[in-house]
C-alpha cells in the first residue's frame, strides 16, 4: 500500500528526475531515527538457507541489484539496508560523461518496462572510488564494479579504458562486470564478436591473475544474439577462464505484445517486463552448456520470475525495473519466494 502511494506521486514526474527525488527522499528519511527503524524492519529479511557462496564470495542471499541504477555510488548506506545480496555499480567510464541528451528515459506503465538511451552517463571512476572509499567502513554486502569504456574512445582502443577502470576499482568491489552489451553507446556490441572479445577477456584477465587475490570477473551479453554467437561467447568465456556471464542487458526489439505504442518510436533498450522472453530465452541456451556462474536478469517482478531463473541455472539474480514498479519491498518477497 504504501508503495501504490509513492508511486502515484513519483510517476508524476520526468522518470530520470523521480529517480534521483525518490533515492534521495529514502535517503533522508533513513536519516530520522523513527523513520529509519520502520524502513530497516520492513526491509528485513535473512535466513541461512538463502546464503549463496559463489567463485569465493559469500552473499548473505542471491538478489543483487543490477547495474545502473547506482551508477556512481551515491546511494550505497540506503541499498545496502534495502536486503539485497549484493549491489553492482557502474557501468562506469574512466573519464566523466554526460551521456545521451535528455529525455532519455521512458516508462512503458501498461508493460511495466522501461525504455532508455542514457549512454554510460556517470561521474568517471575517480568519483566512484571516492565514493567506494568512504562506504568501505561500512561496507556488509557484496559490491560489483560494472565496467564499460567512453563513448570518444574507438572500439580498437576500448581495452584501454577497461582496463583503467579495472585497475582503479581493484581494491575497491568484490567482484567485475565486463560491459560490452549497452545498445546506447555506438558500435560497442561488436566487442561481443568473438576476435575483439577474445582479445579483451584476455587482456582483463591477464592483469587479474597478476594479483594474490584475482576477483571474479563476469561478462554481461545482449539478448539479441543469435544462439551461434551466444555459442561462440561461451566458448570465449571458457577460453579466457573468467567466471561467467551476466545475462542479459536491454533489447533493442519492439515486441508485438508491447501495450504502450506511442513510445515505440523511442529508441534506447527495453527492459523490465518486456524483455523477459528474451532474457529467457538466452538463459536456455547458456545452461545447456554451463560450466560457470550464471547471473541472471530481466523481467524479474515477482518471486515466482526469481524462482523460474534460479530453477534454469541461474546462481545469483539481479532486479532493477522491477523495483521501480513493485517497490523495494520487492526484494524481501522475492527472498521469501525462493526460501
Amino acid at each position: 500500500m504504501i508503495w501504490k502511494v509513492l508511486k502515484r506521486f513519483f510517476f508524476l514526474f520526468d522518470p530520470e528526475k523521480a529517480h534521483y527525488l525518490s533515492m534521495d527522499l529514502l535517503a533522508f528519511g533513513m536519516k530520522i531515527p523513527v523513520i529509519s527503524n520502520f524502513l530497516k524492519k520492513s526491509f528485513e529479511f535473512e535466513h541461512p538457507q538463502l546464503r549463496r557462496e559463489v567463485d569465493g564470495l559469500v552473499y548473505k542471499n542471491p538478489v543483487g541489484l543490477a547495474a545502473g541504477f547506482d551508477k556512481d555510488g551515491r546511494w550505497l548506506d540506503l541499498l545496502q539496508n534495502l536486503g539485497f545480496g549484493s549491489i553492482e555499480v557502474g557501468t562506469v567510464t574512466p573519464l566523466p560523461q554526460e551521456g545521451n541528451p535528455k529525455p532519455r528515459l521512458f516508462r512503458l506503465v501498461k508493460d511495466e518496462s522501461i525504455i532508455n538511451r542514457m549512454g554510460f552517463n556517470n561521474e568517471g571512476v575517480d568519483k566512484l572510488v571516492e565514493r567506494l572509499k568512504k562506504f568501505k567502513a561500512q561496507k556488509k554486502i557484496i559490491i560489483g564494479g560494472n565496467i564499460g569504456k567512453n563513448k570518444a574512445t574507438p572500439n580498437e582502443l576500448a581495452v584501454n579504458d577497461y582496463l583503467i577502470c579495472f585497475r582503479a576499482l581493484f581494491d575497491h568491489v568484490d567482484y567485475f562486470v565486463v560491459n560490452v552489451s549497452s545498445p546506447n553507446t555506438a558500435n560497442l556490441r561488436s566487442l561481443q564478436e568473438r576476435e575483439p572479445l577474445l582479445h579483451l577477456l584476455s587482456v582483463i584477465q591477464k592483469e587479474n591473475l597478476i594479483h594474490l587475490n584475482p576477483k571474479p570477473i563476469y561478462l554481461k551479453i545482449a539478448p539479441d544474439l543469435s544462439h551461434d554467437a551466444v555459442k561462440e561467447i561461451i566458448q570465449v568465456v571458457k577460453e579466457t577462464g573468467i567466471n561467467g556471464i551476466v545475462l542479459c542487458n536491454t533489447t533493442i526489439r519492439r515486441p508485438e505484445y508491447l501495450k504502450e505504442t506511442e513510445l515505440l518510436k523511442e529508441t534506447g533498450g527495453l527492459s523490465g517486463k518486456a524483455v523477459r522472453p528474451f532474457a529467457d530465452e538466452v538463459l536456455q541456451w547458456v545452461k545447456a552448456e554451463k560450466s560457470f556462474t550464471i547471473i541472471a536478469v530481466g523481467g524479474i517482478l515477482d518471486p515466482e520470475d526469481g524462482i523460474y531463473k534460479v530453477k534454469q541455472g541461474a546462481d545469483l539474480i539481479q532486479i532493477y525495473s522491477g523495483m521501480i514498479y513493485r517497490g523495494p519491498w520487492m526484494v524481501r518477497k522475492i527472498k521469501e519466494g525462493l526460501l
